[in-house]
């Protein structure tokens, strides 16, 4: 797929579309050393249509959604803008602060998706009512959640409005598989998109050997690999954080790599799908 190919999309449950592939910012921010870079990075990726951007509050104490501001500065129309809040600002009033913050931090009027960083200890109902409540004020265009199991999204979806949750958020890779088992097919039957981070764990994957093998066949490289293996499934938006403008190009180019159903075959014996229910697992 050349870098000027548009990029396939998915759509959220307002019909919106957004872009299977998007740009992560967890761990950004942290080391001023690499700020030019990251930012380097996040425009690099504006330009290839890497429009999605995730952020959050928690995200080096706010620092991310400062860098993520200075990134999309003249471009915040092309940008489609999602941030977190932490379970500890999930009360009613305490979501409607920490939005305000994080859109201050970001320097835009609105945050095109917002989502519960994970399950605290406010009512769900609560937080809720606080996401509607944005929606109305004009603050946020739609809410979701994030590191939320399957008992997590039926207690939700129980809700009056839960079912208006825009995606969830999720761990997943080739070593982090159990959401195939029951999380991945509840969210696809109810049209709710899931959202995975970390798709190349972190880099931990990028020294296997059936990996290695499978790049080398394909001319792509292994991250190129392991990205292309959960970009094959509908319904899915990834989102791999990349610290320079070249890795946002490796990351744009996993979009041409097309598994054969041999590799396939290889990656499930290298990487067992989950054969019961597991808890899920986060970072």
């Amino acid at each position: 797929m050349s870098s000027t190919t548009p990029l396939p999309t998915t759509s959220l449950p307002s019909g919106e579309s957004v872009p299977v592939l998007g740009q992560g910012t967890w761990r950004m921010a942290e080391d001023p050393r690499r700020r030019a870079d990251e930012i380097a990075a996040l425009r690099e990726g504006l330009d290839l249509g890497l429009r999605l951007i995730d952020t959050a509050e928690m995200y080096a104490d706010g620092r991310a959604e400062e860098l993520v501001a200075e990134a999309t500065e003249g471009r915040r129309d092309e940008v489609f803008l999602v941030s977190k809040v932490l379970p500890g600002n999930a009360s009613r009033a305490g979501v409607r602060r920490a939005c305000e913050r994080s859109l201050k931090r970001l320097r835009t009027d609105r945050l095109d998706l917002y989502l519960l960083h994970w399950r605290g200890r406010t009512p769900l109902e609560e937080t809720l009512g606080a996401f509607e409540e944005l929606q109305r004020a004009g603050l946020i265009r739609s809410w979701g959640v994030s590191n939320f199991d399957t008992a997590d999204m039926q207690d939700l979806a129980a809700l009056r409005g839960g079912g208006a949750a825009a995606t969830n958020q999720v761990l997943y890779n080739l070593t982090r598989r159990g959401i195939e088992y029951d999380l991945l097919p509840w969210c696809r039957e109810r049209g709710v998109p899931v959202m995975a981070y970390s798709p190349v764990e972190q880099g931990h994957l990028l020294g296997h050997r059936v990996l290695a093998g499978i790049a080398r066949e394909h001319g792509a490289t292994p991250a190129g690999v392991a990205l292309a293996w959960v970009l094959r499934r509908e319904g899915i938006i990834v989102i791999p954080k990349a610290g320079t403008a070249a890795h946002v190009r490796e990351n744009r180019a996993a979009l041409g790599v097309r598994l054969t159903e041999a590799d396939l075959a290889a990656l499930d014996r290298a990487f067992p799908a989950p054969s019961r229910a597991t808890p899920l697992e986060v970072l």
